[in-house]
């Protein structure tokens, strides 16, 4: 047998011009804008030729109704955006106004006021996880220390209940030494800390 060679064909590499591939690629993308560029008005004629077939009359009419929607869809999303912004306004000067008022209410509490005649408790701080958990506050870290004072910190969303509460501790007797009251910029909620005695 004889063995037949295959031999490799002889590719001659010739330099391409590189001042005519960016001449090339020049033209290419020359072409392609003027293509995206004739595309809207490609689009376009056929609405301005449909525009000018119409009567006088009818183009009247057409920019009347255009001007009118447009009017109305901007008085419209300006005046509802509006409202949503004063709405919030309201609600975040009504959230100011509690807190600052509770916070005052807070200061001005009279220690000798409300004093209970009778002897105090065995368990001060029950009692006063009693007081909390009828106000609907379950989550009270309430810690008896030094005897008959009592350590509380809990949270609520509503300054009506958490005045509620200080009020009724307070006519049961209660004393206070130290009470803080702080308010979640986030959520709204007030938190509140503090040391009592009987």
């Amino acid at each position: 047998m004889s063995k037949k060679r295959f031999m490799r064909p002889k590719v001659s590499m010739c330099p391409v011009s590189a001042s005519l591939n960016a001449d090339d690629l020049a033209d290419s993308l020359a072409e392609t804008a003027v293509k995206s560029l004739s595309r809207p008005s490609q689009i376009l004629q056929p609405m301005v030729a449909r525009w000018q077939e119409l009567s006088a009359r009818d183009r009247l009419a057409l920019s009347i109704l255009g001007v009118f929607l447009l009017l109305f869809i901007g008085g419209y999303g300006g005046y509802s955006l509006h409202q949503a912004a004063h709405k919030n306004k309201a609600i975040y000067h009504e959230a100011v106004a509690d807190y600052f008022w509770l916070r005052s209410q807070a200061g001005n509490i009279d220690s000798k006021a409300g004093q209970s005649t009778s002897a105090a408790s065995q368990n001060p701080a029950a009692d006063v996880t009693q007081v909390l958990t009828q106000a609907g506050i379950n989550d009270a870290n309430v810690v008896a220390v030094n005897g008959s004072s009592v350590q509380m910190s809990f949270s609520h969303a509503s300054q009506a209940v958490v005045a509620s509460v200080l009020a009724g501790l307070q006519q049961q007797g209660w004393q206070y030494d130290k009470l803080a009251i702080n308010q979640d910029s986030t959520t709204k909620v007030l938190q509140v800390q503090g040391v009592i005695h009987q």
